[in-house]
């Protein structure tokens, strides 16, 4: 077969061949190395720097060679076979072929290279006479080194012989085994038994590929009969597969099975029997295997039925690395060791007895260094002793050599020879060469070349001189002393300003003439000399030390979590030595890459902060702060973790459908960092609002499924998004369509509401279902009514829309009511009864036994009975209170004054009524109201309020001022409150400095005066004054005034040149009557009461009854309240406020004042003429 046939064979069957099969030692042509050239350095090595100083002879060296071996792969253009060495003069190269000398340079055939031992073997298709072991020699006047043998491989392809192989017919039962005798060729060789049609023979406990490629049959049933078992053998290597030709079985029978529990149909009883060994043969096998190799015991046993096989180690149990593979036949170990040697057997046992098989398993190895001849400079005269000892299984065979030559065909001189040691005593220069260590086993080669150099040099430092070295506080420094000598040198340190070597523990001298300085200290700074002798010189060189403070981050970036799109920033700030505070630099990096001179947009660096401009997942990862000094570094690292919404759910589907129910499966997407959880599912449908999506269920987010609930008669299509601590995805793909069937409504409308509007109807209202729940076509409601506690039939009506009106019913009569779905497919199930009432009408009672508390001089209580129920015609809405005003006490005169009302909801039976005018009459009644409205009053009940603190006195200020004296003038207040019994008047000189006089009080005990004159003031200085209005209840808030006392003749003049003249008095007389109708308009309006905000008086007064008072007091209010009149000036005490007056604490008019429970404001008044207000003041207005 040609290679291109070959190469083609190659390609058509190793598409189908994916199970190798292992081959024996036998078929294997051995062990080969890689390809890679070997490195054989172990050459003395004299540094460059000496080279460069001194031109020293060196004996050659082989740096590189070809592997051991090389093969000649047809594919391949050309073989190099690589020898190169290194020497001082340069060395000369020759090869040997198979032991006998060979000249590359003289082929033209060859391709070779000035000053290398390299020659290349171009692939012309002619190498076969080029195949063949080689090896390299080096040469130079000193010595010769020489490569290990490298072997040239040329590769035949492999080939199966031409023949013709009969069938081969045997009868059912019978061992068959078909030979596959593949050819040789570069392993590794697998095997294959297939068909004509490329399809493998299938394998199991009975039929089997062996070891060494044959086919095994422990039994032949008829189902093998086929004429194409054909035997491929695979050369990957070079991509060859070769095939044998096919052979033919035929099974036959004559007889009928007597054991049918074989399943095999009919066969000759005679054939059931133990098992016996077809591979290997005998009852015992010696195996050798290398350390390291793969170990492979294999036994394939006859019989019917069919053997099992079983493997045990005699003595010991098997090792845990072994494995028994190929259904029970094949024992393996990777990579055998010397603890795997022993005595294994293998059993093959069926129900007629057993067969037995010992293997003798011995782990060889092949030769391996313990001690490996080292290349040596010696000083003349001194004893040089080159070591080589090998270890192997079987005991290698060690043979030296010297420059290529065996050791006993070179003068000994000095030398003497040992097993595994030459030793030269009193070395000279001649004895310089190249010697050889060769040891070999049956397993592989392994050669050393050792170059011996015997010569005097002195001291040569090849660490430069003057070198600076800088070292952190507290770390380890090495100051280098490099020497080059032979002998070797002495080398020692010590300091400049200092005699004697350096010393102490934290110093350490190294043989390479290195002083190592472990947790330096600044007193270690300095400069340092290091000194080399020996017999042939001596050598010095400096070295500066500087000890510096280290360099440290302070300021550690931190972790962050930040959402992708905004911007996230680390800081970082390092402490150094002062010195670096110029050369210190601080870098920032991700995944390795420095950011601060990085192109990558999306960064900001700024010295010690680093700026993430709109965060993507890119982004996410390690940053690590540098700071960096010339002689350390400190790093810290922060993580940056980006957030976002989850990824969309894939792969939505429907799973376990049913009539009303589906199971929706998905995969969760990404959930960027932030833990999903949880998912909505919802759900968009075809009829009623298409496009529409609408949420149908929440699930934890652990869970990638959900049974979900439908309705009937939907065309349902899902989707399904996911929730984590940044928001909520995106949605998922919309999964396929799903329609369930109709059905009958799940359910009956809820939130039903009865009303009655009016007396004798009853509105019936209630929630409709939703389209979606309406499970099918045609919804309806039955809506069914009775009288509660009768047994009379259920009044039934069948609607469409949602409400319903029941008419001629009884006023306000309780029915029991249900609404029921339908639809065409059926009925709802079974609707719960609500009671409600029917239609309301006005209450027709009011209420008894009205009773009136006065509780002081603005606030009273009022106590009635309930309203009977059977009275009530409706649900109680609550009571409402009307009062109005008859008259002032202080008045004879009766006058019907404004109706004021305060609702009070729910079922109570007292109140309070705040807001009153004191020492007036009153008159109030009692109403009971429903949902239709009020019902009738009760009879009024009269009530007077007692005396309270009159009002400011109106026009109080000053007139007449003299030098002395001043006469203040005032009208009574607009509203007394009682009967007035005087005034107090009160004065305190206020000069403009921070300290006032004492506050002088004078009792004015006539009720009818109207002007007061002030007498012993003193001159030009300024008084203000406060005058108070008193009755039996106590005197009210004051009013006052400021005046200037001034110099007596001035004031005298005025007056007298004013007061005589005609037209002064006349328009005095004009601004008293103008004075005089203002007061009686403020009078008649402050009767009729003014608007006010009701929210500002209760945000001025809160509820005083909601912060604490009990249900019989509403507030606590004394007679001696006092109300500052509108436009009064500064208070008694400086702080009191003016405001306005009124007669009540809230609107009244036309609309209603609510109360809660305990009588507190909540509400509106009601009134019949006009909206009025009503406030309550007092400086002395108690707090709850």
């Amino acid at each position: 077969m040609d290679p291109h046939t070959a190469y083609t064979m190659w390609m058509r069957v190793w598409s189908v061949m994916w199970l190798p099969w292992r081959m024996g030692i036998a078929l294997l042509l051995g062990a080969f190395l890689l390809t890679s050239c070997k490195h054989l350095t172990n050459a003395l090595d004299i540094p460059l720097e000496v080279l460069n100083q001194i031109n020293i002879e060196q004996l050659p060296s082989i740096m590189e060679q070809s592997p051991a071996s090389l093969i000649a792969f047809p594919f391949d253009e050309s073989f190099a076979v690589q020898c190169e060495a290194t020497g001082n003069p340069e060395p000369e190269f020759k090869w040997t072929k198979n032991g006998q000398d060979f000249d590359p340079y003289q082929d033209l055939r060859l391709l070779t290279e000035e000053d290398s031992g390299t020659f290349v073997i171009p692939n012309n298709g002619n190498l076969t006479e080029f195949q063949g072991i080689y090896r390299c020699y080096a040469s130079n006047k000193l010595g010769t080194a020489m490569s290990e043998e490298i072997e040239f491989i040329v590769p035949n392809v492999p080939k199966f012989p031409k023949e013709k192989i009969e069938p081969l017919k045997v009868e059912e039962g019978q061992p068959v085994i078909l030979e596959c005798s593949p050819p040789k060729g570069i392993p590794p060789l697998q095997i294959y038994w297939m068909t004509i049609g490329l399809r493998h023979i299938e394998q199991d406990e009975r039929v089997s590929v062996g070891l060494n490629g044959n086919l095994y049959f422990s039994n032949a049933v008829r189902a093998d009969s086929r004429h194409d078992y054909c035997c491929f053998a695979a050369f990957p290597r070079i991509r060859t597969i070769v095939q044998k030709t096919a052979m033919s079985v035929i099974v036959t029978n004559t007889k009928s099975m007597s054991d049918s529990s074989s399943g095999r149909g009919t066969a000759n009883s005679i054939l059931e029997r133990k098992p016996s060994l077809m591979s290997p043969p005998g009852d015992r096998t010696y195996t050798h295997h290398v350390k390291g190799e793969e170990l492979l015991l294999e036994c394939i046993a006859e019989g019917f039925p069919t053997p099992k096989v079983e493997w045990s180690r005699v003595g010991h149990g098997l090792s845990d690395r072994a494995v028994v593979e190929n259904h029970g036949k094949i024992l393996s170990i990777e990579e055998v060791q010397q603890e795997d040697e022993g005595k294994y057997m293998c059993k093959a046992r069926n129900a007629h007895g057993e067969a037995v098989h010992y293997f003798y398993v011995t782990v060889e190895e092949p030769p391996k260094w313990e001690v490996e001849p080292k290349s040596q400079l010696k000083m003349i005269g001194a004893d040089v002793v080159i070591r080589c000892v090998v270890s192997g299984k079987p005991a290698p065979t060690v043979a030296w050599m010297v420059n290529g030559h065996p050791i006993n065909e070179v003068p000994a001189g000095s030398r003497k020879v040992y097993d595994d040691r030459i030793v030269i005593h009193n070395a000279r220069p001649k004895d310089s060469a190249v010697y050889q260590c060769e040891a070999s086993n049956r397993h592989g080669t392994i050669l050393a070349n050792a170059n011996i150099m015997i010569m005097n040099l002195p001291p040569l430092i090849l660490t430069e001189d003057g070198l600076r070295y800088m070292a952190v506080e507290r770390s380890w420094v090495g100051m280098h002393c490099n020497v080059f000598s032979s002998p070797p040198s002495t080398v020692t340190w010590s300091r400049v300003d200092s005699v004697g070597t350096v010393e102490g523990p934290h110093f350490s001298m190294h043989t390479n003439g290195t002083l190592e300085i472990h947790g330096a200290v600044s007193e270690d700074e300095g400069e340092y000399s290091c000194f080399a002798q020996n017999t042939e010189g001596k050598s010095a060189i400096t070295a500066t030390l500087e000890v510096k403070a280290p360099t440290r981050i302070v300021d550690l970036p931190q972790d962050l979590r930040v959402l992708v799109g905004t911007t996230a920033q680390f800081s970082c700030r390092a402490e150094v030595d002062p010195s670096f505070i110029q050369d210190y630099e601080l870098i920032w990096e991700k995944d390795g890459i420095a950011l601060n001179e990085s192109e990558t947009a999306g960064y900001f660096v700024d010295n010690e902060m680093l700026q993430v401009i709109n965060v993507s997942f890119r982004h996410q990862g390690v940053f690590t702060c540098v700071a960096r000094s010339p002689v350390d570094q400190d790093t810290a690292v922060a993580w940056l973790t980006v957030l976002d919404v989850p990824e969309a759910p894939e792969d939505v589907m429907l799973a376990e459908r049913k009539e009303r129910t589906v199971k929706l499966k998905w995969i969760p997407g990404d959930d960027h960092n932030s833990t999903t959880t949880e998912f909505i599912i919802e759900y968009e449908e075809s009829q009623w609002e298409p496009g529409r999506w609408k949420e149908l269920l929440r699930v934890p987010g652990n869970h990638h499924s959900a049974v979900l609930k439908l309705h009937g008669h939907v065309d349902y299509s899902f989707r399904v998004s996911a929730v984590n601590e940044v928001g909520k995805g995106h949605a998922s793909k919309a999964s396929e369509r799903h329609r369930t069937p109709p059905a009958a409504p799940d359910k009956n409308p809820e939130n039903i509401k009865i009303e009655g509007h009016l007396p004798h109807e009853m509105d019936i209202n209630w929630e409709p279902l939703p389209p979606i729940e309406h499970n099918g076509p045609g919804l309806e409601y039955r809506v069914s009514y009775r009288l509660q506690g009768t047994d009379e039939d259920w009044h039934e009506h069948m609607v469409k829309r949602h409400s319903f009106v029941v008419k001629n019913t009884p006023t306000f009569v309780p029915y029991e009511v249900r609404i029921q779905a339908r639809n065409h497919i059926g009925w709802a199930p079974e609707p719960r009864t609500v009671v409600g009432y029917s239609g309301e009408d006005f209450p027709s009672a009011a209420p008894d036994d009205v009773a009136v508390e006065v509780m002081n001089s603005t606030l009273v209580k009022v106590s009635w009975s309930h309203v009977h129920k059977d009275k009530l015609q409706g649900h109680l809405g609550g009571y409402r209170v009307n009062w109005w005003r008859v008259r002032s006490l202080l008045d004879t005169r009766k006058t019907h004054g404004d109706k004021h009302t305060l609702t009070f909801p729910g079922d109570r039976i007292h109140a309070h009524i705040p807001g009153l005018r004191p020492f007036s009459e009153y008159s109030l009644s009692v109403t009971a109201f429903n949902g239709r409205g009020n019902g009738p009053g009760s009879h009024p009940v009269s009530f007077k309020t007692p005396e309270g603190v009159p009002d400011q006195a109106a026009g109080f200020r000053a007139t007449d001022i003299q030098k002395h004296a001043v006469t203040l003038t005032w009208s009574p207040p607009l509203e007394a409150s009682g009967v007035l019994t005087g005034y107090v008047l009160q004065y305190q000189l206020i000069n403009s400095t921070e300290e006032v006089g004492p506050l002088l009080s004078v009792n004015i005990t006539s009720a009818d005066a109207s002007k007061w004159l002030l007498l012993d003031l003193e001159p030009m200085s300024r008084y203000r004054f406060y005058l108070r209005c008193c009755t039996r209840a106590g005197c009210g808030p004051a009013a006052s005034e400021e005046s200037t006392t001034g110099p007596e003749a001035r004031l005298a003049s005025i007056h007298g040149s004013v007061s005589n003249q005609g037209w002064f008095i006349g328009l005095m007389c004009a601004v008293a009557l103008l004075t005089l109708v203002m007061l009686v308009a403020c009078f008649v309006n402050r009767n009729k009461g003014g608007k006010y905000s009701v929210k500002e008086k209760e945000d001025l007064h809160p509820d005083v009854e909601s912060q604490g008072m009990n249900d019989d007091t509403f507030c606590e209010y004394s007679d001696n309240d006092e109300k500052p009149l509108r436009g009064s000036q500064h208070t008694l005490t400086g702080d009191m406020k003016g405001g306005d007056s009124g007669d009540s604490m809230v609107d009244y008019g036309d609309e209603d004042a609510h109360f809660n429970e305990d009588g507190s404001f909540i509400g509106e008044y009601a009134g019949r003429k006009e909206r009025s207000s009503m406030e309550i003041k007092g400086t002395n207005q108690s707090t709850a």
